[in-house]
């Protein structure tokens, strides 16, 4: 590779040379982890790190990744990426493919701000898509019943509606899209009310609880979820964590398998109802799973490649997506935030 990566870059292309060679799955998860622990260092918190030799005392980073991680901090490609882009290399799509892939991106549907569990407001998280060269930005802050995110009630949605209407005349030609991540009730039905979901120009739908419920309860529920003419696009479907995570009020989320349900099913009527699946760009989620988005696009699924960012720098997290969807073959055209902002609302109107 003749430029050298950012270290949680490096560490997500050697977990997707891993992935690709079909290396154990402990192996690829421990370089994605790796990478998101990463994320979440400052560059003078990871300085300092490197110099102490403190870096492998993070949970998360062990000696092979810290040394990837010193060395791309060097500006060195790492000597474990090196030999793999020897071995592997011309196995997997160039890095300019996924770029392409990438600039064909025109926004992203699943954002959240400071009204629910975002850390900052709405109008920094617009600038930040608008610094990235986005036309647009759905606003989906959580739906009530989630309160541990402190879910807008229809009270709050709708003055959320008109905080929008006004930041929209001052920041055009960028459009914040009106939306919500609307929580998948136990028996399907969508976490608020019919009238304001048809105000909103996105409707993310996302399980949320009952994670482990049985495998026909869960195709139950999202069967009938997909099946809302409100929802657009079904999120996160499995809901796994590969990694925990900080919460509000210093809660933490331990790493979770992914829920089980009839993926073919589910596929089949995201297709039938018109609903586009979610390539979630977290590095804890990275949602689908490699063989759940195979078989989405071998269904002829539309999707939406999205950051489910909660601070302007996780909009950058978009090329996580990107890749995943290269090496899927997901056609770009498939891909709805590739549309214009019109083509886009036509479609989730209809």
């Amino acid at each position: 590779m003749s430029d050298p990566l950012r270290p949680a870059d490096a560490l997500r292309r050697i977990a997707f040379l891993l992935e690709r060679a079909r290396e154990p799955t402990h192996r690829v998860a421990a370089f994605r982890t790796a990478a998101a622990v990463v994320d979440t260092l400052g560059p003078d918190e990871l300085d300092r790190r490197i110099r102490t030799k403190t870096l492998t005392d993070l949970r998360g980073i062990g000696p092979k990744t810290g040394a990837a991680i010193v060395q791309a901090h060097a500006g060195e490609v790492p000597e474990y990426l090196a030999r793999l882009e020897e071995t592997y290399g011309e196995l997997v799509p160039l890095a300019d493919d996924v770029a392409e892939f990438r600039a064909a991106l025109r926004g992203d549907l699943h954002v959240h701000s400071d009204w629910s569990d975002g850390g900052s407001p709405i109008r920094e998280m617009a600038e930040a898509a608008i610094g990235l060269g986005h036309e647009y930005m759905a606003l989906t802050d959580h739906s009530p019943r989630l309160t541990v995110a402190n879910g807008l009630s229809p009270e709050r949605l709708e003055r959320q509606l008109d905080v929008v209407a006004a930041l929209n005349e001052e920041l055009a030609p960028f459009r914040i899209l009106t939306g919500i991540e609307c929580d998948i009730n136990v028996d399907g039905s969508l976490d608020q009310t019919d009238e304001l979901l048809g105000r909103l120009d996105v409707v993310v739908a996302s399980v949320h609880s009952d994670l482990r419920a049985e495998s026909a309860a869960m195709t139950a529920r999202m069967l009938a979820a997909v099946a809302d003419p409100h929802t657009d696009v079904l999120g996160h479907c499995t809901g796994r964590l590969l990694i925990p995570r900080e919460q509000r009020e210093g809660r933490r989320q331990r790493p979770r398998p992914e829920s089980t349900f009839d993926a073919e099913a589910v596929f089949t009527a995201c297709v039938e109802h018109g609903t586009a699946v979610e390539i979630n760009s977290r590095p804890e989620r990275l949602d689908p799973p490699m063989r759940l988005l195979n078989l989405a696009v071998d269904l002829g699924c539309e999707f939406a490649v999205d950051t489910d960012a909660h601070a302007p720098g996780q909009l950058d997290w978009q090329g996580n997506g990107c890749e995943r969807a290269v090496e899927c073959g997901v056609p770009v055209e498939a891909v709805v935030n590739t549309w214009p902002a019109d083509r886009l609302l036509e479609w989730t109107a209809g």
